[in-house]
């Protein structure tokens, strides 16, 4: 009986260690706990660097018509939208005081002219008188004084109608050239206000044929932008439409946004014109552009979510840790990466690591520090670090930002194969 409870306890035991093997041969051999990666073969492409901007649609040049007298509009002769031709009466602005003004000008321009006339008479008169020893030469003197100054009176009141003409003319405005009323911002009956330095605007003209996008670059970019770089222009108003045009003037003083609390975004203005403008096109409209500003020909790239980053001491921490499963278990807390300076990098896949060779549908995943440059929307240029038709890693972006380490093997899933 007691050797039949041994047995039973031995059968036991040895039950349960096998159930322990088991289970450890399935937590370090089970394919599900290796991780899976995507990747993509290293090629040459042309980088085409594009820096994104936001603006709004407006012309190339505009008037503002103002109007240097007072007075109320009586007469508006077009409507917002219409085309004007230059010398076309645009506004009427009541007359009535400066035609008086006018008026008088001219009345005492006749006077003084008829005044210098007679004094004109009596300055022969007194020079004959003179001559004959028949005055004297104060007499002469005075009269000669009286002639200078009715000469004088007469300059006076020519400027003063020329004033007053040029006063007159200005209340009838004209359109200085050729384009279509934008905005109009007065009515018949209202008042105009004039003035050297700050008159009313009472409406816009403007060419729309010859349209730009004003964008506004951040300081960071305005550096790479050089006038007469091409352009990729989107308008919301046609959202499946790209036009093109290039940079025709960067501005030289910043705008600084102030984005709440101590936030300050400092941005320069940037004028892109328009090739070829749609005819519905309207100043106001929103715009998105691309600027290219760069473009390298032929160069090794990786796509953007390939590159992350590890640090210096990459292969110290990850010795004998070749297994993801042995790697999470070890390093959840991720705090390893903050103990020194982070190298951008990318994976490589290779057949081996170390001596030992990786099974069918495995790969080693391999830290390659890269020295990257240029960048289009979706690449990355690489200068050093990489050379062609090696295999990288480019997804999952939890794979490669936290999970992946240099020497982990992997299970590689063939992108080109899956679709």
């Amino acid at each position: 009986m007691i050797q039949k409870l041994k047995n039973k306890k031995i059968w036991i035991f040895s039950l349960v260690i096998m159930i322990v093997v088991i289970g450890v041969g399935l937590t370090f051999f089970n394919e599900d706990d290796y991780v899976s990666v995507t990747a993509e073969i290293v090629q040459k492409r042309d980088i085409i660097h594009k820096i994104n901007a936001s603006g709004i649609i407006q012309p190339e040049e505009e008037v503002q018509i103002t109007s240097m007298v007072s007075g109320w509009i009586t007469d508006i002769t077009v409507l917002e939208g219409d085309t004007v031709q230059p010398g076309q009466h645009l506004i009427s602005i009541d007359k009535k005081q400066y035609q008086a003004a006018y008026d008088q000008a001219a009345s005492q321009v006749k006077s003084s002219e008829a005044n210098l006339k007679n004094i004109k008479s009596q300055r022969v008169r007194t020079e004959s008188l003179f001559a004959q020893k028949l005055i004297s030469k104060q007499e002469l003197e005075q009269i000669e004084a009286s002639y200078e100054s009715a000469k004088s009176q007469v300059e006076q009141a020519r400027a003063a109608l020329l004033s007053r003409e040029d006063e007159l003319s200005k209340t009838r405005l004209v359109a200085p050239k050729y384009g279509i009323v934008t905005s109009l911002t007065k009515e018949e009956g209202e008042m105009a206000l004039g003035g050297m330095f700050n008159p009313g605007v009472l409406m816009t003209i403007a060419d729309l044929s010859f349209m730009e996008v004003l964008v506004d670059v951040n300081e960071n970019d305005v550096v790479t932008i050089n006038i007469g770089d091409t352009t990729e222009i989107e308008i919301d108003a046609f959202p499946d439409s790209v036009f093109y045009g290039l940079v025709s003037e960067i501005a030289h003083t910043a705008q600084n946004i102030n984005m709440g609390g101590q936030q300050q975004v400092t941005n320069f203005k940037v004028k892109v014109k328009i090739f070829d403008p749609p005819k519905r096109i309207r100043p106001g409209m929103s715009s998105t552009v691309n600027i290219i500003s760069e473009t390298i020909k032929n160069i090794i790239s990786i796509p953007i979510q390939a590159l992350t980053s590890r640090p210096e001491n990459y292969k110290e921490l990850n010795a004998n840790k070749k297994d993801s499963k042995k790697w999470e278990k070890n390093n959840e807390d991720r705090s390893y990466l903050d103990m020194n300076e982070n190298l951008d990098v990318v994976f490589i896949l290779t057949d081996s690591f170390e001596g030992e060779i990786a099974s069918k549908g495995e790969k080693y995943a391999i830290v390659s520090p890269v020295n990257v440059g240029l960048s289009s929307e979706d690449y990355y240029s690489v200068k050093t670090g990489l050379k062609e038709n090696e295999l990288i890693v480019t997804g999952r972006f939890r794979v490669l930002s936290k999970e992946l380490q240099h020497g982990m093997k992997v299970l590689y899933e063939d992108e080109s194969s899956s679709d």
